[in-house]
C-alpha cells in the first residue's frame, strides 16, 4: 500500500511537469493538459484515485493548497496598478458576481431541472475565475495594460467572495427555509467578513513588521511565509468555516502595499510553489470525475455553458466597465475572459459530498458540470482569446524590445543600431548629460536608477522583453540584472564584462549571483568596446545568402567585426555571447562592430 502511494504521488508529479512542459511549448494554459492527464489516470484508466491515496486528508490538503495558491496571487495586487480603473474592479466583485450568480442560476434549473437551491449553489460556484487560471493565460494572450490589471485582481478577488457566497447559499439550503436561511445566512457573511478580514490584515500587518525590521534571517523568509499562511487560514477557518480564503487574501494584499517591503524572494519561491499544487490539484480533481456522469449531462450541459459564456459574462464586463476610461475594444475582452479554476472546482468537490449526505441528489452533478464549464471555459478562450485581442488590437506587440541600462556612447551605438533595425529599445542612466544626448539623437530614455520605486513606476516596459546592461558601473550592471531578473526570462538578460581576461581573477572576485550572461565575446569589456566606439566605429548590418553563409561571414570578417546581434528570418534576434546558442543561416541578418584593426583586449 505504501509503495503504491509514493509511486501515485511521484507519477502525479511527473505527470504535473510534463503537462506544463507541453503547456510552455504549445504556448496554451497548462490546465488544459492537467485536467485531461488527470481523466486518463483517473476515470480512464482507473490507475489514480485520489480518495484511497489521500484518505480523510484530501480536502485538507486541498484546503491549504488553495490558500497558498490565492495568497501568491493577492501578492501581486498592488493599488499603484489601478489608477482610474477602482470602480471597474468593485463593480466587477459586486454587481458582475450578482449578475453571473443569477443568470447561471437561472439558466440551471431551466435547462437542467435542478432544485432551486442547487441551481443557486451552482451559480455561486461560477462567479469566480481565478488566478491559476488567468495569469497563465495574461502571459499568452498579453493584452494591454488596463484589462490585464483588472482580470488580475478580478480572478483573484473573485475567489473567496464566491466561496463566501456559495457558503451564504449552503446555510439557506441546511437551514431548511426562507426565514431562517436568511438569519443564518446573514450571521455567517458577517462572521466571515469579520474574522476572515480580521486575521488576514493583522497577519499581513506583524509578517510585515517581521520582515521591515529584519527580525528573521533571508533564509527563512520564504518558510515563515508558508507557515504564517497556513496558520492564518487554519485559525479563521476553525473560528468561521471558510473564511480562511479571504484572510490570506487580505493578508497578501496588505504585504504587497505595504513600504519598505522586499517580497521578490517570496514571490519566487511562492510561485514555485504554486505551480507545483497547481499541477497536483488538477490532476487529483479531474481523477475524481464520474464520467458518465459527464457525458449524461448532454446538451442542456452545454448549453448552460453557452449561456455563461455568450450572455452572463458580456452581460456583467460591460455592465461593470460603464463610465469607466476603458474603450470599447478593451470591453469586448474584458468580456471574453473569464475562466473557471481551481476554487470552483475544489468547493463544488466538497458541497457535493455534504449536501448528497443530506438528500439532494442532484448534489451529485455539481461536480461534473463545474468541470465541464471549466474545461469549456479555458479550452474555448484559450484558443481564441489571443486572436481577438489581435483583432481588437488590444493586444501588447511581442516583446523583443531592449531595456539598455546605461546612456554612453557605447549604450547609444547598440540602441540606435538596433532601433534602425525596427526592435523597440529604452535607454536609462542617472546621469542627465547621457539621457539628454540620447534623446537629441532619437532614443526612448529614462533618466534615474533603473532599479528604483519611481522607475517601477513609470519606466514603459511594453514590448520590452530584453535586458542589456553596458554600464562602466558594475554594481549598476548587476543591480539591474539582479532587479529585472522576474520581469525578463533569465536567458534574456546580459550584461558586458569589466575586467579583462589577463585579470580573470578580478572578474571572479566582483561577479553577482544574478549578474546576467557576459555580453559578445569573452574578451570584449566595456572598456575595450568604448574605446572602439569613440574611435569611431560603428555597427554594420549583413544579411546571410546561400552563397554568402555564416562561416564565409566569419571567415571575411574573423578579425576587423565583432558580431553583436542576429536577425531570423521571422524578425526573431538572438544575441552574441561566448557560447551562442544558435546557428545564423541563409536569410538572417548579422549585427556587427565594424573596425578598422584587429580586436585587442584593451585594459
Amino acid at each position: 500500500m505504501n509503495e503504491h502511494a509514493v509511486v501515485a504521488l511521484s507519477i502525479t508529479l511527473l505527470a504535473g511537469m510534463g503537462c506544463q512542459w507541453i503547456a510552455w511549448r504549445l504556448r496554451l494554459p497548462a490546465i488544459l493538459f492537467l485536467l485531461l492527464c488527470g481523466i486518463l489516470l483517473g476515470p480512464m484508466m482507473n490507475w489514480l484515485d485520489p480518495n484511497r491515496l489521500f484518505g480523510s486528508l484530501l480536502f485538507p490538503f486541498i484546503s491549504l493548497a488553495v490558500a497558498v495558491i490565492l495568497f501568491e496571487g493577492s501578492l501581486t495586487l498592488k493599488f499603484k496598478d489601478i489608477p482610474g480603473l477602482e470602480k471597474v474592479i468593485r463593480n466587477l466583485i459586486t454587481l458582475g458576481v450578482f449578475v453571473t450568480w443569477l443568470i447561471t442560476a437561472l439558466a440551471v434549473r431551466w435547462l437542467l431541472f435542478f432544485s432551486w437551491e442547487i441551481s443557486f449553489l451552482f451559480g455561486a460556484l461560477m462567479v469566480v475565475t481565478g488566478p491559476t487560471v488567468i495569469v497563465p493565460m495574461l502571459r499568452t494572450v498579453r493584452p494591454r495594460e488596463n484589462v490585464a490589471h483588472i482580470l488580475r485582481w478580478e480572478g483573484i478577488l473573485t475567489d473567496p467572495i464566491g466561496a463566501t457566497l456559495a457558503i451564504l447559499v449552503y446555510e439557506f439550503i441546511v437551514s431548511g427555509g426562507t426565514a431562517g436561511g436568511f438569519q443564518s445566512g446573514a450571521v455567517v457573511f458577517l462572521k466571515i467578513i469579520a474574522i476572515g478580514g480580521f486575521f488576514g490584515a493583522l497577519g499581513g500587518y506583524l509578517f510585515g513588521i517581521v520582515l521591515r525590521r529584519n527580525m528573521l534571517p533571508r533564509y527563512l523568509h520564504n518558510f515563515a511565509a508558508l507557515a504564517t499562511v497556513c496558520a492564518v487560514f487554519a485559525l479563521s477557518n476553525t473560528l468561521e468555516a471558510e473564511s480562511g480564503l479571504l484572510s490570506v487574501t487580505v493578508m497578501g494584499i496588505c504585504l504587497a502595499n505595504m513600504k519598505g517591503l522586499e517580497l521578490e524572494d517570496i514571490l519566487d519561491f511562492k510561485e514555485s510553489l504554486s505551480i507545483l499544487l497547481i499541477s497536483m490539484l488538477f490532476i487529483i480533481l479531474a481523477a475524481r470525475i464520474n464520467l458518465n456522469a459527464f457525458i449524461a449531462l448532454g446538451w442542456p450541459g452545454l448549453a448552460v455553458l453557452g449561456i455563461i459564456q455568450f450572455l452572463a459574462r458580456p452581460l456583467n464586463a460591460q455592465l461593470s466597465a460603464l463610465g469607466s476610461k476603458l474603450i470599447p475594444t478593451e470591453r469586448h475582452l474584458l468580456a471574453w475572459i473569464a475562466p473557471r479554476g481551481i476554487v470552483a472546482a475544489a468547493i463544488s468537490a466538497l458541497f457535493a459530498i455534504k449536501l448528497e449526505g443530506i438528500g439532494y441528489q442532484d448534489a451529485s452533478q455539481l461536480v461534473p458540470l463545474t468541470f465541464m464549464v471549466i474545461i469549456g471555459t479555458v479550452l474555448l478562450q484559450s484558443t481564441t482569446a489571443g486572436l481577438i485581442a489581435k483583432w481588437l488590437k488590444v493586444r501588447e506587440p511581442e516583446p523583443r524590445g531592449f531595456l539598455i541600462i546605461g546612456a554612453n556612447t557605447l549604450a547609444q551605438t547598440i540602441a540606435k543600431a538596433l532601433q534602425d533595425n525596427g526592435f523597440r529599445v529604452v535607454v536609462t542612466d542617472p546621469n542627465w548629460d547621457y539621457i539628454a544626448e540620447a534623446k537629441m539623437n532619437g532614443l526612448p530614455a529614462y533618466w534615474g536608477n533603473p532599479a528604483s520605486e519611481h522607475a517601477e513606476r513609470h519606466l514603459d516596459l511594453t514590448g520590452i522583453g530584453h535586458l542589456i546592461a553596458v554600464s562602466p558601473n558594475i554594481e549598476l550592471n548587476a543591480l539591474s540584472a539582479h532587479y529585472y531578473r522576474l520581469e525578463f526570462e533569465k536567458k534574456r538578460i546580459y550584461a558586458v564584462g569589466n575586467h579583462p581576461p589577463k585579470n580573470g581573477n578580478a572578474e571572479k572576485k566582483s561577479a553577482f549571483k544574478y549578474g546576467g550572461r557576459h555580453l559578445f565575446r569573452e574578451d570584449m569589456t566595456y572598456q575595450t568596446l568604448n574605446r572602439y566606439v569613440t574611435g569611431g566605429a560603428d555597427i554594420h548590418t549583413t544579411l546571410l545568402t546561400d552563397e554568402f553563409s555564416y562561416e564565409d561571414y566569419l571567415q571575411q570578417h574573423r578579425n576587423t567585426r565583432l558580431p553583436l546581434f542576429a536577425i531570423d528570418d521571422n524578425e526573431n534576434i538572438h544575441v552574441f555571447t561566448p557560447d551562442p546558442q544558435f546557428s545564423p543561416a541563409s536569410g538572417w541578418k548579422i549585427l556587427a562592430l565594424s573596425i578598422d584593426a584587429p580586436i585587442k583586449a584593451v585594459d
